[in-house]
């Protein structure tokens, strides 16, 4: 008798065993839309959304908050066609964020987070963009060719002025160069060269191996 279970439960699990892989799978590796699950979809980031999201993914609400509030992809208001993201953190605040932020807000009618009427423009903050030495910078997040069309540039060493100049720009339907605007600079290196490493360093100490 027990024999013959011993074989039965063996058997079981060799069967389990020689099942093609694709058994083992119960979801897709990409994302197919469906009726619950899709572009179109309204979205709102509410108390009851954001629970929920945090009982599927089995964590914390605030873990949510914090991701959704932290990352400029996730936009819990309505945001323009171009929506301009001033960088708050300090190197770009020592360099003028704060007047950059204000010049934008100033001309385009707007406070923060706001939409002109036109739809076309909306101004944030957000937090470090990674690009201090260029300071100070912001970043258009540019929906105005919907999802497939989407740009994401960084302007950087921009002044208010500057920053106006690319509003209207955009306004007119062109793409303003990014990355620096200080025409006496290349990429991130400074402004009329270089002030250190100005000849071909020294090469490392080594010992003569074919002393030893």
């Amino acid at each position: 008798m027990l024999a013959r279970l011993a074989a039965n439960r063996l058997n079981q699990i060799r069967q389990t065993f020689h099942q093609p892989s694709r058994a083992f799978s119960t979801a897709l590796n990409y994302h197919l839309d469906s009726p619950d699950n899709n572009p179109n979809l309204p979205w709102e980031f509410n108390d009851a959304n954001k629970a929920k999201v945090a009982k599927v993914i089995e964590v914390a609400p605030i873990r949510v908050y914090e991701v959704a509030t932290f990352y400029s992809m996730f936009n819990r208001s309505k945001v323009g066609k171009y929506h301009l993201l001033v960088c708050g953190t300090t190197p770009c605040m020592i360099r003028g964020s704060r007047e950059i932020e204000a010049a934008l807000l100033k001309h385009l009618g707007v406070k923060r987070n706001e939409v002109t009427q036109d739809g076309f423009f909306s101004v944030g903050e957000m937090e470090c963009m990674g690009c201090c030495v260029n300071a100070p910078m912001i970043t258009v997040a540019d929906y105005s060719n919907g999802s497939e069309g989407y740009t994401y540039n960084y302007y950087e060493d921009v002044t208010p002025e500057k920053v106006v100049e690319i509003v209207e720009k955009l306004r007119k339907g062109e793409k303003p160069p990014h990355g620096t605007q200080n025409p006496h600079r290349i990429r991130s290196a400074p402004e009329g060269g270089n002030t250190t490493l100005l000849s071909e360093p020294k090469p490392p100490p080594c010992r003569d191996l074919d002393a030893c």
